[in-house]
């Protein structure tokens, strides 16, 4: 794994003529990715969508994943393992089935959405979600959130398990409701948790491909709206854009080598804050 890490980043400092014809340009895939204007367009646009994808999964994914994991460790609930397979059972199935599926149902003509909105008399609110600039980002980060919703899940109920009773046995001695106790128990306890699950959401988001080439394709149809870094680093290095459609393995190098970058300023950040949080508490 280190060796192809390290000569992707050997191969940004190169132009490609050819499979075997490379020429030394030192940072000038850089300065033309940050500064030429159509790259550079293309790059901060892919970024900011980037950012969006992940501010979706965070407030909707992970925080559905902590609501649905504290009513599982519910003691009264019945039939709490169906709930669990219900719940995991998107992220089992591959990512690109679900996005056809989706894709299918979203339909404003003939999708399964748009059916039962106009079964329902509400026929007005029926859009082309994935058509329109406007919806079709947030339409393709809330299908990928609702499929990966029981990753998340499945990892605060594990840290949820791990919480001694006797805790919350003295919270309520005390006269906590339940409020009070998720606040101030539950939550801090679970913040290592909350910063794995984080680190793992922001890797798998800056990574992120195929949702979007399901749903939408490469081009992050409509008009860019949807292009996010894992489809820009596609279309540059590997497919080659449109008109000409020639890969440029080097611009392609530079996109994927300031990705890396981010995603391990990102986690270091997430880690140390984390860190420091449970070593604070460990002492008092």
């Amino acid at each position: 794994m280190a060796f192809p890490l390290f000569d992707s980043v050997r191969l940004s400092f190169f132009k490609s003529g050819s499979f075997l014809s490379r020429d030394f340009v030192g940072f000038n895939n850089y300065i033309q990715l940050f500064l030429e204007k159509q790259n550079s367009n293309r790059f901060w646009s892919a970024f900011r969508n980037t950012w969006y994808f992940f501010f979706i999964h965070m407030t909707v994914q992970n925080i559905l994943g902590i609501l649905f994991a504290v009513l599982l460790m519910e003691k009264d609930l019945k039939g709490s393992g169906i709930y669990r397979t219900i719940i995991f059972i998107p992220a089992t199935l591959a990512v690109l089935v679900t996005g056809y599926l989706w894709k299918l149902i979203l339909n404003p003509q003939w999708g399964a959405l748009s059916f039962f909105l106009k079964t329902i008399g509400l026929g007005q609110f029926s859009q082309p979600w994935l058509g329109d600039a406007r919806y079709a980002l947030s339409t393709v980060s809330l299908v990928s959130a609702w499929q990966w919703v029981g990753m998340p899940t499945m990892m605060f109920l594990a840290g949820l398990q791990n919480i001694s009773d006797d805790m919350y046995e003295t919270a309520e001695i005390a006269g906590a409701n339940n409020w009070q106790t998720f606040w101030f128990i539950t939550l801090p306890l679970l913040r290592p948790v909350i910063g794995i699950v984080t680190i793992l959401t922001f890797v798998g988001n800056f990574n992120a491909f195929d949702v979007v080439f399901a749903m939408e394709n490469v081009n992050g149809a409509p008009l860019y709206s949807t292009d996010i870094m894992g489809t820009l680093f596609y279309r540059v290095g590997i497919a080659g854009q449109h008109p000409v459609s020639i890969p440029d393995p080097g611009m392609g190098s530079a996109i994927a080598t300031t990705t890396f970058i981010l995603l391990a300023l990102g986690s270091a950040l997430v880690l140390r804050f984390t860190s420091e949080s449970s070593e604070r508490k460990s002492i008092r």
